[in-house]
């Protein structure tokens, strides 16, 4: 529940010697009905979500001042959708920052991004492979409707939350390297020690609608 999520982060926080107002917690709607959200998250006050797919997205639009994040991988033809997300975490080539870019000058909108990283390396994962990190950051730095705001990964399915600690010690390695601010990482699993190792951006989702 929302509730015991919150009290974990605190937790963390704590273990941490950080402050709980120095981590966001982002709501994973996906696959839940707008009425399961209105009762488990926003009537419990929290208005922050994110969604994996535009398509499932599109149909929540009745859930009213909600901070969206959109988490899944995003395809060039959807960028036309993404004005109201308050952050995109999933940006992974530059074709892609170039689509985003385009959009943003056109609607003189600045697009807040997040740098998909695979710190596993794994063939499946959708995110930019690190020896190739450094030329996709200093490409973004030349858009001007790119506003790179920090590093996204996810640790390998089925990865404990121990193990996946190495996968944010590296990410966190990366963003202070390039003098970056946000790093999203941690899922219902583990966040906590996400948290731990510096993460300020969460992504729970089974963990807060059970």
């Amino acid at each position: 529940m929302l509730k015991e999520v919150k009290t974990k982060i605190e937790a963390a926080c704590k273990r941490a010697k950080r402050s709980p107002s120095e981590v966001k917690l982002v709501a994973v709607s996906k696959n839940h009905s707008p009425a399961e959200i209105q009762k488990q998250i926003i009537d419990n006050d929290h208005y922050i979500l994110g969604e994996n797919r535009i398509q499932e997205w599109r149909t929540k639009q009745e859930l009213e001042n909600i901070e969206w994040h959109l988490i899944g991988n995003l395809q060039r033809n959807k960028v036309k959708y993404c004005l109201p997300f308050h952050t995109i975490h999933s940006l992974n080539s530059q074709r892609l920052a170039d689509e985003l870019n385009k959009f943003g000058r056109k609607h003189n909108h600045i697009f807040r991004v997040l740098i998909e990283v695979n710190t596993s390396n794994e063939e499946s994962k959708q995110g930019i492979a690190i020896d190739k990190l450094d030329e996709l950051h200093d490409y973004c730095q030349n858009l001007e409707y790119i506003n790179l705001d920090g590093l996204m990964t996810m640790a390998p399915y089925g990865t404990d939350a121990e193990e996946a600690r190495a996968y944010f010690v590296k990410l966190r390695e990366l963003r202070d390297r390039l003098g970056l601010g946000n790093l999203s990482m941690g899922m219902s699993g583990d966040f906590e020690v996400a948290i731990e190792e510096g993460a300020t951006i969460v992504r729970v989702g089974s963990a807060v609608f059970r």
